[in-house]
């Protein structure tokens, strides 16, 4: 549904849908996948040539142009019934449910890791409230249901490789029904914070205020008025939640002995959720630049 809208609207706008979008080749029973005897499920798309990917911002342009192709993805779907999309991994970005997953694995302390992380645990009982700020807005009809990507990383953008300008948005598994700001605020997480995600040493986390201005003038630009004015003004607290979420997660993981995300050594969740821990204390001490530089884009 998703591809089929997005190269109709792609050749409205004159574009060429066959590199600006994913195009399903469907199987000889005119299926979308194939599925084998041990229950393994193919898909093939179209190739799209002349064409790089990058999983680190090697130059500011890039995280504009991966800013540029979400917000154009943002302005594509505006007019798409999100509702109608099946919620591939129910309750994804539902943080109040992630909190109480997370006070469970507190209580439960099944492999006596509470010891540990005392100071991490308060962290992030002190932020429940900041955790319920999207979806209560969803509820009362302040921000709506969108298209969301749900992985909005950098190496999700195809480029191309003559002119480094972003063509295509992959990876669409995770397409669902969701909120911009999440889109944009995860983005942010992983692609303006100065540190790597498992970085030992916090005092080289920290949010740079220039990528963070770059990524929203590439996404905002790209969105062109398709976004409420309430959703441009929450797009700080989207990049809040989004790394409280995750350090949540990496966190709630920890106490859980481990068993979801894959770790390189002892204590590696713990070094994770002290990182998005980090950033989100630098983004406390940014708040008023970050809240500022939204404005700028108010119609």
């Amino acid at each position: 549904l998703v591809c089929r809208f997005m190269t109709e609207e792609i050749k409205k706008q004159g574009g060429n849908p066959e590199r600006e979008s994913l195009q399903i080749i469907k199987t000889k029973d005119g299926n979308l996948y194939y599925e084998d005897e041990k229950k393994n499920f193919f898909r093939m798309y179209l190739y799209i040539t002349d064409c790089k990917a990058f999983d680190l911002v090697e130059k500011p342009e890039h995280f504009y142009e991966s800013a540029y192709a979400f917000g154009h993805f943002q302005k594509l779907l505006s007019d798409f019934p999100a509702e109608k999309l099946h919620e591939t991994i129910p309750h994804f970005h539902d943080s109040p449910q992630r909190f109480q997953h997370f006070l469970k694995a507190v209580e439960e302390d099944k492999f006596d890791r509470k010891k540990d992380c005392e100071e991490e645990i308060q962290f992030f009982l002190s932020h429940e409230k900041d955790l319920s700020y999207a979806l209560a807005l969803l509820k009362k009809g302040e921000l709506p249901l969108r298209v969301s990507h749900n992985d909005t990383k950098l190496n999700n953008v195809l480029f191309d490789a003559n002119t480094e300008k972003a063509l295509c948005i992959i990876d669409l598994d995770t397409v669902m029904p969701g909120l911009s700001i999440f889109d944009f605020g995860d983005a942010i997480r992983f692609g303006a914070n100065t540190g790597a995600e498992d970085e030992e040493d916090l005092s080289k986390i920290s949010l740079s205020l220039p990528l963070f201005s770059l990524y929203t003038k590439g996404f905002l630009e790209a969105c062109e008025g398709s976004l409420w004015e309430k959703e441009i003004l929450s797009l700080p607290e989207g990049a809040k939640i989004m790394t409280l979420e995750c350090g949540m997660r990496f966190l709630t993981d920890y106490l859980q002995g481990d068993s979801y995300f894959h770790v390189k050594r002892p204590g590696h969740n713990l070094d994770r959720a002290r990182t998005q821990i980090a950033l989100v204390k630098d983004m406390e001490k940014k708040w008023t630049a970050m809240k500022e530089e939204v404005q700028k884009y108010l119609p």
